[in-house]
Parts: structure tokens; sequence; C-alpha cells
């Protein structure tokens, strides 16, 4: 399946928090910003005849991408099904929503130009929270955003929630999920807090004005992927979780290794077995645009026999479904039975049919797992 990502780099405000390339835009630039990704994706087409035609998943991300107007956002989807990206036969196109740019007609837009499914970020309902992380909306926003993306019909709807914020305690956390399942949605998103120490809370922890206690994350982890789960929402990637049916297309095609073009600023995709992605900054990407787009301008990373095998296991171990071990015998890959057992012994891993899963606080050291069973693959 092949994806399409479209960075929106513009925020009406940036959280304490945030390590997105995202920035507060005057009208001007927002209108430059759309004349870029125009050409830019121009050029993409005429490189590769047709491509368009191909995408089955869309997501327009950022940033916040409901910080444009109504009348930017309908010129942005313009320029995508302009391209050739047939809109009405996509399997699924995702927009993010800000709950304070987060109105009906930006939502009857988005829905006009073939949106089916919105993401909200909502990240806690305590309004307390919400200032020191630096959100820009107030629980009451968030609340009347929900409601009137739930009242769209047709479209399936995704919250984010955080977790292990500065003076978040287990309760405040489980009383989210619980408000927050209670509604007649299809997907969470369950996020721990990661601080840029360059932003304004990552400078407030280093002063020792503001402290995450660390040592609930672990908890707080398992505590809501057990609500969760006991309010029919399962855990299919180690921060995703929907109802049967609900799953979001377009991200499993990342864990699964498919295919997806991207663009605008920092956007990261993967096509012809190359990773890429562009230029961070604005003004780098500006005049990467600028000058034609020219693939010196990119980071490319050309994926070694042995990096596809790192991926594999690490983007499977990430999913409810697991590593098929035969997905690596057929490289003339294995790995090492004592590895495996050696983690399905400390509980992290079941073994069950040819495919290895993480389990219990085994998704918790994910990264540490993945790392062994990869040193320990042999040919």
């Amino acid at each position: 399946m092949l994806g399409l990502y479209i960075h929106v780099p513009f925020c009406a405000k940036i959280c304490d928090y945030c390590d997105f390339h995202a920035f507060s835009a005057p009208e001007w630039l927002q209108l430059e910003y759309l004349e870029l990704i125009s050409r830019e994706m121009t050029v993409f087409a005429e490189r590769h005849p047709g491509v368009f035609s191909r995408v089955e998943t869309l997501y327009i991300g950022g940033g916040t991408p409901s910080v444009l107007s109504p009348e930017r956002l309908a010129r942005l989807f313009g320029i995508v099904a302009g391209a050739g990206v047939r809109m009405g036969a996509l399997k699924e196109a995702t927009m993010e929503f800000n709950p304070e740019s987060c109105d009906a007609e930006r939502i009857s837009v988005a829905l006009e130009s073939g949106i089916t499914r919105a993401s909200l970020g909502l990240q806690t309902l305590s309004d307390d929270l919400l200032s020191r992380v630096g959100r820009r909306h107030d629980v009451a926003t968030g609340r009347q955003a929900l409601d009137l993306l739930l009242s769209q019909r047709g479209l399936r709807v995704n919250a984010d929630l955080m977790f292990n914020l500065p003076g978040q305690g287990i309760d405040d956390m489980l009383a989210d999920v619980e408000w927050l399942t209670d509604r007649p949605l299809g997907h969470v998103s369950f996020y721990g807090l990661k601080v840029d120490p360059t932003r304004r809370l990552g400078k407030r922890i280093a002063k020792g004005e503001e402290s995450v206690d660390e040592d609930l994350y672990a908890d707080m982890y398992l505590r809501g992927v057990e609500k969760l789960e006991s309010r029919d929402f399962v855990r299919y990637e180690t921060s995703n979780f929907a109802r049967v049916g609900e799953e979001s297309l377009h991200n499993l095609n990342y864990w699964r290794r498919g295919e997806y073009l991207a663009f605008g600023p920092s956007a990261h995709g993967y096509f012809g077995g190359v990773r890429f992605s562009a230029p961070e900054k604005y003004a780098p990407w500006r005049e990467y645009v600028k000058g034609g787009c020219p693939d010196s301008a990119l980071m490319l990373d050309r994926l070694s026999p042995e990096d596809e095998i790192a991926e594999i296991i690490q983007l499977s171990l990430r999913t409810k479904y697991g590593l098929p071990l035969e997905a690596l015998k057929e490289r003339g890959v294995a790995i090492a039975p004592q590895a495996i057992e050696r983690w399905i012994s400390r509980g992290y891993l079941e073994q069950a049919q040819g495919t290895i899963r993480l389990v219990g606080e085994g998704w918790l050291f994910m990264d540490t797992v993945v790392l062994d069973l990869y040193s320990n693959c042999v040919r």
C-alpha cells in the first residue's frame, strides 16, 4: 500500500514540551507554503508519472493543519487532488485537529474534500495540567471539539492522550482514560510525555521549577493499557489502541514497512527502497523546493540487508501482530533460539505459531528486547 503524508509546519502556539518542527506564521508565509507544497508535489509527479494515482491513504499532520483557515485548507486539498490523488477512492484520509481550531467550517471543508478520519490533540482533561505543559486550549474547548467531531456522520475519530505529565498522578490519568472511553470514538493514541530540553518546559525542569516523576512512567503506562483494554480498546501498537476495525490504516502501513510519500519541511518518506527526509527547517526547505527539489538536498538512507532485518524486527514487535520468524527465514536469517527463550522466560515475549510478540512489561523494554534479538541473528 502506498501512503501520502503532508506536513503542515504551523501552530498558533508552540507547546512548552514540543520537539516537532512547527512555528507560528503570518498569512503571507502560509500562502507561500501552499505554493511550495504544490511545486514540490508537481516535481515529484513529473519524475514519477502516475504515482499519486496509486496512493491509498492520506495523512495531513503537523504542526497543526487546522490552524489553516477554511479557504487555505480547501486550497491544500485542491493541491493534493490536483497532483493526481483520487481523494474519493482512498481507503483512509486523516487530518489532525487541535481543539482551539476545530470548528464546523474547517470540519466541513475536510469532509467535503474526502477526509474520513480526524485526530484530535486533547492530551489531558485537566486545565491545570494543560497549563503546565503550555497547551493553548482548555478542557471545555477540548470536550466541545470532540463532541463536534463525533457528531459528524461517517467520520472516524481518534483522540490523543498524554501521560506522565508534571504533577499528574495515576488516578488523574485513569480519570482521563475513563472519561474519553465513555465516548463513542474508535481510537485512542496514548503517549508518554517527551520533553524537548530546549523548550520552556525543558528549561523549567532543568532549573528545578517543574518536575516529572519518571518513576511513575511504567505504572502509568501499564495501568493505562489495562484500563483501555478493559473498555474494548485493543493495543495494536505500543501507543495506539482501537476498537475492532478502527485501526489507522495509514499508520499500520508504516509499521508494515509499506511505502509512503512525504512532502513539507522535515517530512520523512519511504519510496523505492530508500528512506528520505526533506530539510527540517522551513527556510532550507523553501530553498530546496525553489531549487527544483534536488536529491542532493535530501537526507537519503538506502537500506542495506542488515538495515532491513533490523527494521523488520523493530517495527513488527511494536505491534500486536508480532514478528513472524518466517519473515527472517526468507532472508536467510534466524534469531538464536536461546535469545528468544531468554525473553520468554522473563515474561517479556511469547511465541505461538511461529510468531513472537511482546507481552506484559516487555512493551516497556521493547528497545532492549529488539536490540538483543537483532544482536543474536545468525545466517
